[in-house]
């Protein structure tokens, strides 16, 4: 079997005239990956590999699952080509996952993270918001023979709010 979890990263700031792969968190999104980084890594199994776009918001979420989860540096893989609005980069990526791990998460962007969710998982998801998870479960053996899975659970932000 194997499993993904996927986030996309948390609010950012537009406030900085900066290029958009370099644009921060605002405080709210620090904040919203905090509360859902730390719900879910009561929730479920850690991931064996934490894999996230290089965007420097997708980073920064990435280190607050990482740090609640307990994840190594070694455990923790920066890739650029997650910074993938279409979905295509990001479906390459889990297909080329090695198979000897069975948890993966991958931290990224829309639009590509709630078409692929909604392509891999059984339940549909009109929008991933920040700081949004999904936990989708596969029987498969191989990453490259994932089809469609089971939506297991989904954690956003809104759900741990009153």
């Amino acid at each position: 079997m194997k499993t993904l979890y996927m986030v996309r990263h948390a609010k950012s700031s537009w406030k900085h005239n900066l290029p958009d792969h370099q644009r921060p968190l605002k405080g709210r999104g620090h904040s919203d990956a905090k509360l859902v980084s730390d719900e879910v890594s009561s929730l479920v199994k850690p991931p064996q590999f934490i894999v996230t776009s290089d965007a420097k918001r997708a980073l920064t979420t990435a280190e607050y699952f990482k740090d609640a989860f307990k994840i190594s540096e070694e455990e923790f893989i920066l890739e650029h080509d997650l910074y993938d609005f279409s979905g295509q980069n990001v479906m390459r990526i889990i297909k080329n996952m090695d198979n000897s791990l069975d948890r993966v998460m991958i931290v990224g962007h829309n639009h590509a993270f709630t078409s692929v969710v909604n392509m891999l998982g059984n339940e549909y998801i009109d929008n991933v918001p920040t700081s949004g998870f999904v936990m989708i479960e596969f029987e498969a053996d191989s990453w490259a023979g994932i089809t469609t899975g089971k939506t297991k659970k989904i954690v956003f932000p809104r759900h741990l709010k009153d």
